[in-house]
């Protein structure tokens, strides 16, 4: 009977000792937040762009958000379809998240790297006559846009005027019209890939053929391409740094695709 008791007392006490340890802060129904968790949950908020003014404020935040939670739960707003939908895009990214931020917050990108990738995508500068292609064109005018560039590419072909003339007479590129159809340095992440494709495999001064992109056809001038000691060395991480973040992503992806029975029609797909 002794041994019960003491046994008795000691849980009990043991029971007080905690709770004097990790007091609760609050109570919404069964909900107990005691003050470890809050003191997490303050910490957190702090780092956010507009933080808490002071913990009473938090508390009150908190009150309200949990009463929310509840309410929502209480009603089955997650049964809502644009709810549901909203969850599962949460998990997903709480998916990728524990499964792969590890994995690219370790990406590092070396010296030697950056040097070999430079050699086949360098920083270009050029020039170009744009004959613009609206998004909605039909094939004949389609057709026209084509007829009327190969003309101009002949004028531009034959002319002995600057290219900076020929800028001003033809192009439908309002915005470097002023410029002679400068367009400053650009990278093959800043600009659309057949155009880069094609300008940067040309020689400084030569103008290339028709090139065309989704914004129409271009005729283009080289007229400027960094060494790799003139680069900006914080595009070239940032370019290599997503190729390594995007070949983790695949690879995660195909191994996980596995797992699953995927069936796909995808001749329906236009």
């Amino acid at each position: 009977m002794l041994m019960i008791k003491t046994a008795l007392f000691t849980g009990i006490f043991a029971a007080t000792a905690l709770a004097a340890v990790d007091p609760v802060v609050v109570t919404i129904n069964n909900r107990a937040i005691h003050l470890d968790e809050f003191t997490k949950r303050y910490d957190d908020a702090k780092k956010l762009l507009n933080p808490p003014s002071n913990k009473k404020a938090f508390l009150e935040d908190l009150v309200r958000y949990e009463v929310g939670v509840q309410e929502a739960e209480h009603k089955n707003i997650a049964k809502d379809p644009i709810i549901a939908e909203r969850i599962r895009q949460q998990l997903y990214v709480g998916l990728i998240e524990k499964e792969l931020s590890s994995k690219i917050n370790d990406i590092k990108i070396s010296d030697s790297e950056m040097r070999e990738y430079y050699k086949s995508s360098p920083e270009i500068k050029s020039s170009h006559i744009l004959i613009e292609i609206k998004p909605n064109a039909t094939e004949a005018e389609r057709a026209t846009a084509k007829k009327r560039a190969e003309e101009i590419l002949s004028e531009v072909k034959s002319s002995k005027r600057p290219f900076e003339e020929l800028v001003n007479l033809y192009t439908d590129d309002l915005s470097t019209k002023k410029r002679g159809g400068d367009i400053g340095y650009q990278t093959r992440i800043s600009i659309v890939a057949p155009y880069y494709d094609a300008v940067s495999k040309m020689k400084v001064g030569d103008i290339s053929g028709l090139i065309e992109s989704k914004y129409g056809f271009h005729i283009a001038k080289l007229t400027g391409k960094h060494s790799f000691e003139e680069s900006d060395k914080g595009q070239i991480k940032a370019a290599l740094f997503e190729r390594k973040r995007l070949a983790l992503f695949n690879d995660y992806f195909d191994k996980l695709k596995k797992k699953y029975k995927i069936t796909t029609n995808s001749d329906i797909v236009k």
